[in-house]
């Protein structure tokens, strides 16, 4: 059973992430300081997740103190710098708060899994990739003829440094797609660098990924590497590009165009070298031609272009992803594997799934938990009808025929917001209420008093 540290001085963060992790079966300890967590013995962990801020020393001196456990960093958006530094000192990761649950769990794993990877030899050509699963790829499942596609592209692109434009609908998995790429391309023993383009405020975006100086502007106390510069020599991977706002996106371009970074308030650039992967959700073609994307950054993005399917394009995937759901659920429960019932298995094969896989897995986590006997029945799903999904299923992004994305979103929001919280409405879309609450905000969808 892995053993994971927690170092935080928030009391009420500190025991919900104790209670999240050991109902994953982790074995977890606690402390509230620096000084607090080295009186553990540090090696008996596979695991350090520190905050940044604590009392008495900051939680990133644990890095050099951990030896060979990983170290994953915990930061506001308002210190985001901070994780930066840590990442160039030595920590595995980093994670904004607030995180979601899931966000966290699968953050964890795959650190967990790295940490007890033996040494990976040199990368072989693509057509010599292992196969020992054909229906399992880096954690993709899928044995229909669209995901198949997608997994022999990402074998072709990944031994290269071509810049990589994913494309897909919300939870489709286009994150894991850009790690598959890491981690089957050369640089898969650097760091890879994920960055919510959607997450980060308007005005701290330029900061954030290319670094800035002292007083280049109010608040600025010293210099500050960006996120770009912490994925040096590794994979950046920059997820929902199309929030980008206008500057950041002209300072994107001059990065993709000469290899050099400039801090905000500085004249002087510094080179670096990164593998760029870049999804959206969106329409870029649209946004190019309304004028909100720039056109010229939106070529330099679409080297190789990957467009993921959406689940309901995917045939029996769907099936296939909900036993493994269930199956794992049931491992993380300590349970007895469940079955689906007939009438559930019909009814994951004929819904829509608007919020992919990631609505899938909720749903299949929902069920399982609920569960009181041996197999998983249609109610325990949580299923309801869905309004049509576009009328051109390979058109699925903003600015296509028929309802888009945003679209569905506002209407599924105001037909069910009178009755559904809020995290009812996040789990039937496939998304944390975090996401929720930003696209209301986008949308301009108060949540009605």
């Amino acid at each position: 059973m892995p053993r994971i540290l927690i170092v935080e001085d928030e009391a009420v963060i500190r025991t919900e992430l104790r209670r999240l992790l050991a109902r994953q079966g982790y074995g977890v300890a606690e402390a509230q300081s620096v000084r607090e967590a080295e009186e553990h013995d540090l090696s008996a962990f596979d695991l350090v997740i520190t905050d940044v801020r604590l009392p008495g020393a900051p939680g990133t001196d644990l890095i050099a103190r951990a030896g060979t456990t990983p170290v994953l960093v915990m930061t506001s958006y308002a210190t985001v710098r901070s994780a930066v530094d840590a990442m160039k000192r030595g920590a595995v990761d980093y994670i904004a708060k607030p995180f979601d649950h899931d966000e966290m769990l699968g953050l964890v794993e795959r650190i967990l899994v790295r940490a007890h990877r033996p040494p990976s030899p040199p990368t072989p050509p693509p057509s010599q990739v292992s196969r020992a699963d054909g229906d399992v790829f880096e954690g993709m499942i899928g044995r229909s003829a669209a995901m198949r596609e997608v997994t022999e592209r990402i074998r072709k692109v990944a031994p290269t440094d071509a810049t990589l434009l994913v494309l897909g609908e919300s939870g489709t998995g286009k994150e894991l797609v850009a790690a598959a790429v890491h981690r089957q391309s050369r640089r898969r023993d650097r760091p890879f660098v994920p960055v919510n383009c959607a997450a980060i405020p308007e005005g701290l975006i330029e900061s954030e990924l290319f670094g800035h100086e002292r007083g280049a502007f109010t608040g600025a106390t010293s210099a500050h590497a960006g996120l770009v510069e912490a994925a040096d020599s590794g994979t950046l991977f920059l997820d929902e590009i199309g929030e980008l706002p206008p500057a950041a996106q002209a300072r994107l371009l001059r990065f993709l165009q000469t290899g050099e970074v400039r801090h905000v308030g500085s004249t002087r650039s510094r080179r670096i070298s990164v593998r760029l992967v870049a999804a959206t959700h969106r329409d870029l073609q649209a946004m190019v031609a309304a004028g909100t994307f720039r056109s010229d950054l939106y070529f330099r993005l679409r080297v190789i272009e990957l467009r993921l399917p959406p689940l309901r394009e995917r045939g029996d995937d769907a099936l296939a992803l909900a036993r493994h759901f269930a199956a794992r659920g049931c491992h993380k429960l300590g349970r007895p594997q469940l079955a689906f019932t007939a009438e559930a298995e019909a009814a994951i094969s004929a819904h829509a799934w608007p919020g992919n896989v990631r609505e899938l897995e909720n749903a299949i986590e929902r069920a399982v938990v609920l569960c009181e006997g041996t197999s998983i029945t249609a109610d325990l799903l949580g299923l309801e009808p869905e309004p049509p999904p576009p009328s051109d299923p390979g058109a699925p992004f903003e600015g296509s025929h028929g309802p888009s994305l945003e679209e569905y979103f506002r209407q599924f929001v105001l037909a069910n917001q009178d009755r559904m919280t809020e995290t009812e409405l996040a789990r039937r879309l496939g998304i944390s209420r975090k996401t929720l609450w930003e696209r209301r905000q986008r949308l301009g969808l108060a949540r009605p008093r």
